[in-house]
């Protein structure tokens, strides 16, 4: 399956997720939803936001130009909020995965899916 697959199918296909992106973890967008791209600094923040869940739990992150607060960060996952809406950012092996929801869906929701994919491929080595 290509990296565009998993975004179109697995994240956005599921009806839970309204834009996502699929980072290598030495930069570079492997897919991506139409219209959803990051700057370089929204992406560096991303790149080094999982060794540093103390900085991004305080500061927060943003996403295509939409800053985010932190409601949760660790070494694997970080779950941001934005009003009603919010974004999961979630690192594999090789990867991260980058997702936003908008309301009415919420966390819940959303999470199983991003954190299902991530697992999948942890799996499968990357």
């Amino acid at each position: 399956m290509s990296w565009q697959a998993y975004v179109d199918t697995n994240l956005v296909g599921s009806g839970k997720i309204s834009k996502a992106l699929i980072l290598g973890q030495k930069g570079g967008v492997w897919a991506a939803t139409s219209g959803f791209k990051l700057s370089p600094e929204e992406e560096k923040a991303i790149l080094t936001a999982h060794s540093k869940p103390d900085v991004v739990q305080t500061s927060g992150l943003k996403l295509a130009g939409q800053k985010y607060f932190t409601l949760q960060a660790g070494d694997r996952s970080i779950y941001l909020k934005k009003q009603a809406d919010g974004a999961l950012i979630v690192k594999t092996k090789q990867a991260i995965l980058v997702a936003q929801y908008t309301a009415p869906l919420q966390a819940p929701e959303a999470t199983p899916i991003v954190e299902g994919l991530a697992d999948y491929l942890i799996s499968a080595g990357y």
